[in-house]
């Protein structure tokens, strides 16, 4: 069994979504709820918008029962969310430059203005 304690960080699944709060699990033991208030720091119209059924998310404890090994938990002074890594392209410079751009738009912009006219007709 884990101790938990206040102010950790741990890793839940979310298992439950209520109007007042979304239920977490965290191990065989302890589960925990988010209440609607520890979503977020606005208005919170509907929890689903932050999480779902099945999400895997980070929480803060704010409190510890181990008698009832239930935590109440928050995710609303947290990146709950593990965002992925999404590497960036290096852009490629032509020895053209802007030239292309100069070249080709005239010919972009007379194609779309056939096609403005023969969607008017």
């Amino acid at each position: 069994m884990i101790p938990y304690k206040k102010g950790q960080i741990i890793k839940g699944t979310i298992t439950g979504i209520e109007k007042y709060g979304a239920f977490v699990s965290l191990d065989e033991y302890y589960t925990g709820l988010i209440h609607i208030s520890e979503i977020s720091h606005g208005f919170v119209r509907d929890i689903n918008d932050f999480v779902k059924i099945g999400d895997t998310i980070y929480v803060e404890v704010l409190d510890v029962d181990d008698e009832q090994y239930q935590l109440k938990l928050s995710i609303k002074n947290i990146s709950y969310k593990k965002k992925p890594y999404v590497p960036k392209r290096k852009i490629k410079e032509t020895s053209l430059g802007f030239r292309t751009l100069s070249y080709k738009l005239p010919l972009w912009i007379e194609e779309n203005l056939k096609k403005q006219e023969k969607s008017v007709k």
